[in-house]
């Protein structure tokens, strides 16, 4: 596992994003990961692709866990939360008993728990919302006491205990939402939203439903600056190239194609900046269509080249 110490910084208008990157590296085989994607996607686009999204040696998909920060209308705004230390997650080896820097990344680039004001949960699964909490002499408890946590209310559905069918749940899903769910809905700080929820002038998020049911974009408009925070609507590059496959996580296949294009499209006309989750390398790409495709254009930094925090 590759870590890196030194936050970046950008500007987006009037808005600063912070890119928080707690572990870089190769995280699964490229076709495990998207399954239809196909070798000859893949080999045609080496020369970009490697290394920072695909090591061909070993035919495996590099990816980054990080988290967004942006300072935005006098706030602190959280996108994901990682995966959390010390977490019951038999069913995810990779995520089993994690032990990240998570709130040291958070400490060099100035942020306190107590400083961040929402905390946006794209998506309820286990490594966008470990974070949401800490161990406090063996209860969880909510990691950033002052903030509200927005969640999807299609997902607090599905995840939570209500869902007796716990249709597209696995056994994870559960430990997931009691250790960094269901506290802050004990703490009074969870926020239910659907459809559209407007943060401030510069923020909104939007459903995009089909990874999960909740499955949500954050939209940033600020002076000229245009970006699009995705979550896990994209886990590669080549599904920009080919909208039409999906990763091996999302619950409804169909819908998470219609998201995608949808996100994508307006992405290329409007030129908004596309920020994955998960995407290694500057982690920000410029989305293109040409000859009636969507193709990658530039991997900007937003205002410039990021520098060390």
């Amino acid at each position: 596992m590759n870590t890196t110490q030194s936050p970046q910084r950008m500007m987006l208008g009037d808005v600063e994003v912070i890119r928080i990157v707690e572990w870089r590296g190769a995280f699964a085989p490229a076709r495990g990961l998207v399954p239809e994607s196909g070798t000859d996607l893949w080999r045609a686009n080496e020369e970009w692709l490697a290394p920072d999204h695909w090591d061909p040696d070993t035919d495996s998909a590099v990816m980054a866990l990080q988290t967004w920060v942006l300072r935005s209308a006098g706030r602190t705004v959280l996108i994901d939360t990682g995966v959390g230390n010390g977490r019951e997650r038999p069913g995810s080896p990779a995520f089993h008993h994690w032990q990240g820097d998570f709130l040291g990344g958070l400490a060099r680039a100035g942020i306190r728990p107590e400083d961040v004001d929402i905390v946006v949960n794209t998506h309820i699964h286990a490594d966008h919302v470990g974070w949401n909490t800490t161990d406090a002499e063996g209860e969880w408890v909510p990691t950033f006491p002052h903030a509200r946590y927005l969640v999807p209310a299609a997902d607090d559905v599905h995840f939570g205990p209500d869902n007796i069918q716990g249709s597209g749940r696995h056994p994870d899903d559960r430990l997931v939402y009691e250790d960094s769910i269901a506290p802050v809905h004990r703490s009074g700080q969870a926020v239910l939203w659907d459809g559209t929820h407007r943060i401030d002038e510069h923020l909104t998020l939007e459903s995009a439903p089909g990874h999960t049911p909740g499955s949500a974009v954050l939209r940033l408009a600020s002076g000229v600056d245009r970006a699009v925070f995705v979550g896990d609507l994209l886990h590669s590059p080549v599904q920009i190239l080919s909208p039409s496959c999906n990763s091996c996580f999302c619950l409804d296949p169909a819908a998470a194609v219609t998201s995608r294009r949808r996100i994508l499209e307006r992405a290329a006309t409007e030129r908004e900046l596309v920020v994955p989750a998960h995407f290694n390398g500057t982690g920000i790409v410029e989305v293109r269509r040409e000859a009636g495709a969507l193709t990658v254009g530039r991997w900007p930094t937003g205002g410039g080249p990021a520098v060390p925090a």
